[in-house]
């Protein structure tokens, strides 16, 4: 999924050129005519997020002034880029003084609206991993942090957002590296319990014959090398949340106590002589299937009814690929910075690469490919070369049917874009096959399909050089757009008539 720009002008005319330049760029576009109505779709809370706003200062009723004013004192952090047909100091300084993130003259040109939307989304990108990085050490990271446009994870973390409300058990099952602490954290610090201690257990990692001292602790001379007392993760966490990652890997003896505990709220430290009242909060995750650990006793079923009050199930990255594309953003910003490293972006053929496969460790392999390739890299945009797992795992690339696709150099896709960058959408490989004549029922596809699908190919074919497709299709520039306003026309109609009622 692409990033979603408002534009928001009262004059048609703009509002359609702005719009055309917005959709060349990469970038889905949202219109409205008014300041209001802009800042009642920023505000809207059920309608898809906003990345970035272009809004024309002078507009009637509600201004771009007054937009910006409202945006700051309702904390929304959309960058903005103010545009106007009057360019003076003051203007600009009055636009960057109420929180503009640039600003453009009209008629702004395409080139110098996508650096302004590239730079924008780079510096909010950037602003939201440092504000997620500190919330995390902070213990008050919340569901805003979360970086998702997937409607499968909308409604997990509708279920979460209901939890964090009350003390109820969450259990969060998942693939290894999807993000499992991620949403315990947010559970956390969206709850009253976000002032106390989060802490985090990996009970995997735990040697058996240490497991019951580090989760209810034990007096000094218990055992041997119990040198100092030690109050247990459980008395730590008291007043907060405790989360148990990795569960399913507890020794059935530590599990009778851990359910003792959770019935009574008290915990005993090996060597203690009287239990202690602890008010703790459990989050629990595993990245097994729970259930089937307790059909293979492996896992107490008492303890798997304790912990599976709340179940949450965290899909892995290859089935919410709309996320990678913003993943990728974010994790490119945070990494440049920390490496110190100038890079514009990455190439619209790694984008779509990276969109297609399968990424088996999820969230933290994709992490740590961008983490690499922002290393090694010695250019200032990143591309294929930079991510050599892409060649390895080319063969596992599917079409949406999940039919392996066969891929030549020639058509590997890219997004139809001006210039280079990170703003490139994902766009599904087109692979070398005959164009199809007739349609399923053996009549003769219309022509206007037939020019839709040679002019997709055309772009695809040369990466998205529109001056190139226009040249080898033998038409204009301004021709080939007016193809693509056509053709995106009809989808929307097509789209709209196979919609019940």
């Amino acid at each position: 999924m692409v990033e979603r720009i408002l534009v928001a002008d009262d004059d048609a005319v703009q509002r359609r050129l702005v719009e055309n330049m917005v959709s060349r760029c990469g970038y889905e576009a949202v219109v409205v005519e008014s300041g209001d109505a802009a800042l009642a779709r920023l505000m809207d809370l059920e309608a898809p997020a906003i990345d970035a706003v272009v809004l024309d200062l002078v507009m009637p009723g509600l201004d771009g002034m007054g937009v910006l004013t409202r945006m700051r004192d309702a904390g929304l952090a959309v960058p903005v880029i103010v545009q106007t047909a009057h360019g003076g100091i003051d203007n600009v300084v009055s636009a960057m003084r109420a929180g503009a993130h640039d600003f453009v003259v009209k008629p702004v040109g395409v080139e110098r609206l996508q650096v302004s939307l590239r730079n924008a989304l780079n510096a909010s990108a950037l602003k939201g991993e440092l504000q997620r990085i500190r919330h995390s050490r902070e213990g008050k990271l919340t569901f805003a942090d979360i970086i998702t446009r997937s409607a499968a994870m909308d409604a997990v973390l509708r279920i979460a957002r209901k939890a964090a409300t009350s003390t109820i058990p969450v259990l969060i099952e998942g693939e290894s590296g999807v993000g499992k602490e991620l949403i315990a954290r947010a559970i956390h610090g969206s709850g009253e319990r976000r002032s106390k201690p989060f802490v985090a257990v990996n009970c995997g990692a735990i040697p058996d014959n240490l497991v019951e001292s580090i989760l209810f602790g034990h007096e000094k001379g218990s055992f041997t090398g119990a040198t100092e007392r030690h109050l247990g993760k459980f008395v730590e966490a008291s007043g907060g949340t405790l989360f148990l990652d990795e569960v399913s890997e507890l020794p059935l003896a530590a599990q009778v106590k851990l359910l003792r505990a959770l019935q009574e709220g008290s915990v005993e430290a090996v060597g203690g002589r009287r239990p202690v009242k602890v008010d703790v909060r459990i989050v629990s995750a595993t990245n097994r299937k729970l259930l089937d650990r307790v059909k293979q006793g492996q896992f107490r079923e008492d303890l798997f009814y304790r912990l599976h009050v709340l179940p949450l199930t965290i899909p892995p990255l290859r089935t919410r690929r709309e996320d990678i594309p913003h993943l990728l953003r974010h994790f490119l910003a945070r990494f440049c910075a920390e490496e110190n490293r100038v890079i514009t972006g990455i190439s619209g053929e790694a984008m779509t690469m990276l969109g297609h496969l399968n990424w088996p460790g999820n969230i933290r392999q994709l992490e740590n490919a961008v983490y690499r390739a922002v290393v090694m890299s010695e250019s200032d945009q990143l591309g294929l070369i930079d991510f050599p797992q892409v060649t390895a795992q080319a063969p596992a690339f599917t079409d949406p049917d999940g039919e392996p696709l066969v891929m030549e150099p020639a058509y590997h896709a890219t997004a139809p874009t001006i210039a280079p960058g990170i703003d490139v959408p994902a766009l599904a490989f087109i692979p070398a096959e005959h164009l199809a004549l007739l349609s399923p029922d053996g009549e003769v596809r219309p022509l206007e399909d037939l020019e839709s699908e040679v002019i997709r190919f055309a772009i695809a074919h040369y990466r998205g050089q529109m001056s190139e497709v226009a040249r080898r299709l033998k038409i204009g520039r301004s021709t080939l757009y007016r193809k693509l306003d056509d053709t995106a026309d009809k989808d929307s109609r097509d789209a709209h008539a196979e919609q019940p009622g």
